[in-house]
């Protein structure tokens, strides 16, 4: 009931829709990061291995 009323206004707080727009912000934004920290460390491991072959 009380949840109610903040979803239509009558009482503050976060309402349902907005609760589950951040954990939905919240989730992607983690995925992002995992994600770029998979392309920060690949990006690394190819110009090693190149470094390495190419020397004379």
């Amino acid at each position: 009931m009380l949840q109610a009323k903040r979803d239509i206004g009558e009482r503050e707080g976060v309402s349902t829709s907005d609760r589950v727009r951040v954990k939905a912000l919240e989730r992607e934004n983690r995925e992002l990061r995992q994600a770029h920290e998979i392309l920060r460390k690949a990006s690394y491991l190819p110009r090693r291995s190149l470094d390495h072959r190419f020397k004379p």
